[in-house]
């Protein structure tokens, strides 16, 4: 069975899906039709602009839905899921991919999720630090320890693969929470550069934000099961997905569980649709010792 999957922020790069643009016409209807309905030409920063153009939430989170959705509409027939997902900003061209949403209805509710996140990031500044070489639990315990004493909140966010969980928080916080966890054994605890405390409740303000557009828009029943971040289980029920869509701004990606899951219910052959490879390099460690897994990207 084919499961195709869609990455989140932090994949992006100039110059993606210039390649798409130049060699399919329908990703340049799309591509032209985006333009219009964001109200500026994404096209020129995607293609050919900086990368600190790129790197504004309000840019990137549509560019990489831009960039996904369609590199999975350029393979035509080719695109026949059995099960589908997205890692974070993923699920929701997951969702558009799978014809839960319309095109036009995915991008404004991305456009609208990257505004209220940047928002939400101005009211309560925030980090996020990937963790490597550390099981789970222990990180779990460590985040509720120093949440305990600070007071202040740091929180498994995403669930990437085995030995790699980043956490979210606030700044003092999660330095207190790599220090502590770098001394119980961890081999990085590196800080990352992101601009907010994505997946944590400090994202609290952008969900309630993000739900009365959600409550707004049209969400159809889905060609095929859409695995969600915040339970890791299959959903076809259009107010399900709304439900967890708006859940999981403020909750952990739990994307190990899903792509499990996703494999017991027999998916065996995976493509990331949109730029890089990140989805493949933590599915092939999810999936290590598997000889029946296959990954690739929608461009191989």
């Amino acid at each position: 069975m084919n499961a195709f999957v869609f990455p989140g922020q932090g994949a992006q790069f100039v110059g993606m899906g210039k390649d798409l643009y130049e060699k399919h016409p329908v990703a340049k209807q799309f591509f032209e039709k985006a333009n219009d309905i964001l109200g500026f030409r994404i096209t020129d920063i995607m293609f050919d602009g900086t990368d600190e153009e790129l790197k504004q939430t309000k840019v990137t989170q549509p560019a990489m839905f831009l960039h996904s959705v369609i590199s999975a509409l350029c393979l035509g027939s080719g695109f026949q899921p059995a099960m589908v997902a997205g890692h974070s900003l993923g699920e929701l061209s997951a969702l558009t991919a799978a014809r839960c949403l319309s095109f036009e209805d995915g991008l404004k509710l991305v456009a609208a999720r990257a505004i209220a996140m940047q928002k939400a990031c101005e009211m309560k500044p925030g980090t996020m630090a990937a963790i490597i070489a550390m099981p789970d639990e222990k990180v779990e315990e460590i985040c509720a320890q120093v949440q305990q004493e600070t007071g202040k909140v740091v929180v498994p966010a995403n669930y990437n693969c085995p030995g790699q969980l980043v956490i979210s928080g606030e700044v003092e916080a999660i330095d207190a929470a790599c220090r502590s966890l770098k001394e119980a054994g961890a081999k990085r605890a590196l800080v990352l550069p992101v601009s907010g405390a994505f997946h944590s409740p400090l994202m609290l303000p952008a969900q309630q934000e993000l739900e009365a557009a959600i409550s707004q828009t049209e969400f159809r029943t889905p060609i095929c099961p859409v695995y969600q971040n915040v339970d890791a289980l299959p959903h076809t029920d259009p107010e399900e997905i709304k439900a967890n869509l708006i859940a999981q701004l403020t909750a952990s990606v739990k994307w190990t569980a899903e792509v499990n899951n996703m494999v017991k219910d027999g998916a065996c052959s995976f493509t990331e649709c949109g730029p890089g490879k990140t989805l493949q390099g933590m599915i092939a460690k999810i999936c290590k010792g598997n000889p029946d897994i296959t990954v690739r990207g929608a461009a191989d």
